[in-house]
């Protein structure tokens, strides 16, 4: 008996005689299992060509979507808000909030709180000035950049004003008012506080002394204040009273007072034009003045007389320069009462037409009953304008005549 073809008596590692070996089986098998494998993709990919099913059999349902119609009762209702503050709000009414508020608000016999709250955004939100300095309006010299008019004839009065607004309404004011606070620029903590407290529609000027000129004007533009320029002028009492390096004289040579005058000019951009610093005696003097004059408007200025001196003759002068004198120095005298009737009467003065215009330093007390004065003039019918509006009413009038 050969031992090798008996699997119990075979030794372990010894093949049986006569066995095919399996690598060869199991290369026969490979094929097989390959043809019936792709048997079964063709017949199903067969299935889902003939049935149109181009999920291939996954589970899936049918449902159809119709557009809900509204219900006729139904109230639009305003989208949710995360903020607490502001959802307290929503539900309460005026009377509930003005009642929490602890404010007591008197109103006329028979009336009572609206029931909606109604808050008003006011337009000086979306207002921006023009920006400074425009490549059209920009003279390179020696002296710095001063403004000039473009070659297509826009001047820097116009396209560095600010724009006109009205009142809320809409109504036709009663009158309007300018005011012209000067000195800015030469303490930074007034000029950032006077930035702060006035209206947007308050004009700023700028003395040409002090740090980071250009960095207050833009700051002073960029929240909607028009500005100007002050230039320092000869008063009656010089040099006892002296308003700085560069001052512009009576007694001096016109090309001498040009060249100071395009020194201030290149201090900063943006401004719409010129306002005298001191100068009682210059500009009583109308032959040291008119070349000042006629250089300003040559680069499309207006010249603004702050009112303060009586014997100024800058109204008189006979050219083409946009001049304007200040209907009253509202803050003369240093006194919070007196103040308040020059506010008063520059609002009688503007109901009588055209525009007035108001001066002021920015002293602490200037500015406190210039902030206040302005939050009821609304009220009243008084529109607050910029300095630009009355030399532009000047320029019309002048056109009609």
């Amino acid at each position: 008996m050969d031992t090798t073809s008996d699997d119990l008596t075979r030794p372990l590692g010894a093949k049986r005689a006569g066995a095919a070996p399996r690598s060869a089986g199991l290369r026969r098998a490979i094929p097989v299992a390959g043809i019936v494998a792709a048997c079964l993709v063709s017949a199903f990919l067969v299935y889902g060509f003939l049935l149109g099913d181009p999920q291939g059999g996954l589970p899936r349902e049918r449902v159809d979507i119709a557009e809900r119609p509204a219900r006729p009762d139904a109230a639009p209702t305003a989208p949710a808000s995360s903020d607490p503050v502001v959802t307290s709000l929503a539900r309460q009414d005026a009377t509930a909030i003005e009642r929490a508020s602890g404010v007591s608000v008197m109103r006329p016999p028979g009336t009572a709180a609206p029931e909606a709250l109604i808050v008003r955004v006011p337009d000086d939100v979306s207002l921006s000035l023009a920006p400074a300095p425009d490549p059209r309006l920009v003279d390179r010299t020696r002296a710095g950049a001063l403004p000039r008019i473009g070659q297509d004839g826009a001047k820097p009065l116009d396209v560095y004003a600010r724009p006109a607004t009205g009142l809320p309404d809409g109504a036709a004011p009663a009158g309007r008012v300018a005011i012209v606070v000067g000195g800015l620029g030469i303490s930074a903590a007034g000029t950032r506080d006077a930035i702060a407290r006035l209206p947007p529609a308050v004009t700023l000027a700028f003395a040409p002394y002090g740090q980071d000129l250009d960095g207050m004007a833009a700051r002073a533009r960029s929240d909607g204040h028009e500005i100007m320029l002050q230039v320092p002028m000869e008063p009656f009492d010089y040099p006892d009273s002296d308003p700085g390096p560069h001052t512009l004289t009576a007694a001096a040579r016109p090309a001498d007072n040009i060249e100071h005058l395009h020194w201030a000019m290149g201090r900063f951009p943006g401004y719409v034009g010129i306002v005298n610093y001191m100068g009682g005696k210059l500009t009583a003097d109308e032959k040291a003045l008119s070349p000042v004059l006629r250089e300003i408007g040559a680069r499309g200025l207006a010249f603004l007389d702050d009112g303060s001196s009586a014997r100024s003759v800058a109204t008189g002068f006979k050219g083409e320069t946009p001049v304007r004198r200040a209907d009253g120095v509202v803050d003369g005298i240093g006194r919070a009462d007196a103040i308040d009737k020059a506010l008063e009467r520059l609002e009688a003065a503007a109901r009588g037409g055209g525009v007035a215009i108001g001066t002021a330093t920015a002293l602490p007390l200037s500015l406190d009953r210039i902030e206040r004065w302005a939050k009821g003039l609304e009220a009243r019918g008084i529109l607050l304008v910029p300095a630009s509006t009355a030399f532009r009413s000047e320029r019309r009038n002048a056109l009609a005549r």
